[in-house]
């Protein structure tokens, strides 16, 4: 029935009410007064997005973030010795979208626009009408850019807006039903600067505006990165305000909150953090932010694994719905590396594709993944998702070369 509901959301009529009209791919939108939540956008535009968000924050399930480029794959493969071709990309990702009983624990597959026109083996099908009749949302990961902000010391902002309408429209007739894109921050000397902040979130406002109009419903992702020392407080301090700043940049914008939805980073300590941090810490820290910021109107935010093991995010993620309490969003994963690399280690040494072992692997991970968007994962050894300080870099000293043979000193009686 879901797949039937996926496959069947529509925007009704070409005009749009608050103003709006459709000229091709462009959008053409009169300007709305700031926290207008969408004004520009149809009763009918409004409920698909909202019905968009709602099966993407199905209790107990999360996303498939399989919208790496083909480079990115390719060093993945290249890594493990599988050879980086379009259909071995296709086969892969045909392994993740079919794996039976993955549909219990996924709401919705991020694809790589290269995956959309792709076809399943199986039924012939492309992959988006593969997922929706399984009830999975299919999304798509925007061709995108970011570039460094001159005289920021690498700071980064987002670069292709205008050209992204036409290209969401191209996306959602290939059949996405949401858009994911991803704005990187690094913490420097415990701050991000008030530029990067503020340039970043309005991109992601902007970027989320277009999407909606489009029809895509957008996941706005701020992430911030690991990188560094700095201790929990300082991420809770610096996640609430680069959130703060996403929220009002996109009321400001009248981005339709309920038919949004975020994919925020993990709040923890850096990964050099000399600091110790429980697991139950980490997921209280979590709480903490989106209670102070995060607009009841979203129905739901799906954590990234940020580089963490399955077993660490997984651990995290539940300690986070165990500290829920009476929170109303639902609070998953949005995973790629976590599910993905482990499965690259099972091809090691074979030189193909291990389709089978994988399909088996994934689905366990998928168990333990959805067991965790419920508070319900149990980590088989104590510890895990518990912020160890870094072990002291010990550098080895080369040993002192022996010092020179000391000439044997003769007796008196042995001069002459």
């Amino acid at each position: 029935m879901i797949g039937i509901l996926i496959a069947a959301l529509a925007f009704r009529g070409g005009g749009t009410a608050g103003g709006g009209a459709r000229h091709g791919s462009r959008v053409a939108m009169r300007v709305t007064p700031a926290g207008s939540n969408g004004a520009h956008l149809s009763v009918a535009q409004k409920a698909e997005l909202a019905e968009i968000a709602r099966l993407v924050a199905r209790p107990g399930k999360g996303l498939t973030a399989c919208d790496e480029g083909p480079l990115t794959v390719g060093a993945r493969f290249e890594k493990v010795g599988i050879t980086n071709s379009e259909e071995t990309r296709r086969a892969y990702r045909q392994m993740l979208f079919e794996t039976p009983g993955a549909e219990q624990y996924l709401s919705g597959a991020i694809l790589d626009p290269e995956t959309l026109y792709q076809k399943s083996s199986t039924s012939g099908d492309f992959f988006p009408q593969v997922l929706s009749d399984r009830g999975i949302v299919p999304g798509v990961k925007p061709h995108l850019k970011v570039y460094a902000l001159p005289g920021c010391g690498g700071e980064t902002v987002m670069q292709g807006l205008d050209s992204l309408a036409a290209r969401c429209a191209e996306y959602r007739k290939a059949g996405a039903r949401f858009a994911k894109w991803r704005s990187p921050l690094e913490i420097r000397d415990g701050q991000i600067s008030r530029l990067a902040i503020e340039a970043n979130m309005h991109d992601l406002a902007r970027y989320a505006l277009i999407c909606q109009a489009e029809g895509l419903m957008p996941i706005v992702e701020p992430d911030i990165s690991l990188a560094g020392d700095y201790d929990l407080e300082t991420a809770v301090r610096l996640n609430v305000e680069v959130q703060a700043e996403l929220y009002k940049a996109m009321i400001d914008h009248g981005v339709y909150m309920e038919g949004a939805t975020l994919k925020p980073n993990m709040v923890n300590p850096g990964k050099a953090c000399t600091t110790k941090y429980t697991c139950e810490q980490i997921g209280q820290a979590n709480i903490d932010v989106l209670s102070r910021v995060f607009p009841c109107a979203m129905p739901g935010a799906n954590f990234l694994s940020g580089g963490q093991s399955l077993e660490n995010a997984a651990a995290r993620l539940s300690a986070i719905n165990k500290a829920k309490g009476g929170c109303p969003w639902n609070l998953s994963f949005s995973w790629s590396q976590a599910l993905q690399l482990p499965l690259m280690e099972l091809c090691k040494g074979t030189g193909e594709l291990q389709l089978e072992a994988m399909s088996e692997l994934y689905l366990s991970e998928l168990k333990i993944a959805g067991a965790a968007a419920l508070g319900q994962y149990e980590p088989p050894l104590p510890g895990a998702g518990d912020h160890k300080p870094p072990a002291p870099r010990v550098t080895e000293v080369a040993p002192s070369p022996p010092p020179p043979p000391v000439a044997e000193k003769k007796p008196w009686w042995q001069f002459a």
